[in-house]
């Protein structure tokens, strides 16, 4: 009697969404493992896609390679305009088609909810003011000397076709 009513209640917690105690660490876990997963794979993705957060290293790369170093000053997760510029131009394939031959890419970000180094934070900010930031997203393009050639605040309309050719412009003088 006993034994059928302890699987009546376990039956019945288990309808209830009752998670038994010894499966409570199994389920506490899985939240936190998809999170690690979730914020490990934005970061391969943006290291796979040419975007680097380390503006020395950009700066030597774009010098021993004689391209422009492209900064780009976003709010990843919250900036609504830093995404849809992201998602219409800097993720595109004709973007990305360029920018591997042309470009050295540096993300300069300030985000609300993803968690950064104290060193890449300390780094943006300095760059941000140096700069002369004052929103998001900004874009500035500076030459294999690191002189500053372009200087956009705000969205950028028009695609990514739009964007290249603004690019171009540059090359040519």
């Amino acid at each position: 009697m006993i034994a059928a009513s302890a699987v009546r209640c376990t039956a019945l917690a288990a309808g209830c969404n009752h998670i038994e105690r010894g499966d409570v660490k199994t389920y506490r876990l899985i939240p936190l493992i998809l999170a690690i997963s979730v914020f490990l794979s934005g970061q391969f993705a943006r290291a796979e896609s040419g975007w680097l957060n380390d503006y020395k290293k950009a700066q030597e790369e774009a010098k021993a390679s004689n391209k422009f170093l492209l900064l780009n000053f976003t709010g990843s997760d919250w900036c609504g305009w830093c995404i849809k510029f992201d998602r219409e131009v800097l993720s595109q394939p004709q973007f990305k088609d360029y920018a591997r031959d042309n470009l050295v890419l540096v993300e300069l970000d300030f985000p609300r909810a993803k968690s950064q180094s104290a060193e890449v934070r300390k780094q943006n900010l300095e760059l941000a003011q140096h700069y002369e930031v004052v929103g998001f997203p900004t874009i500035v393009v500076l030459n294999s000397d690191g002189q500053a050639v372009w200087h956009y605040d705000g969205y950028f309309p028009g695609g990514p076709e739009a964007f290249i050719a603004e690019l171009q412009k540059l090359r040519k003088g």
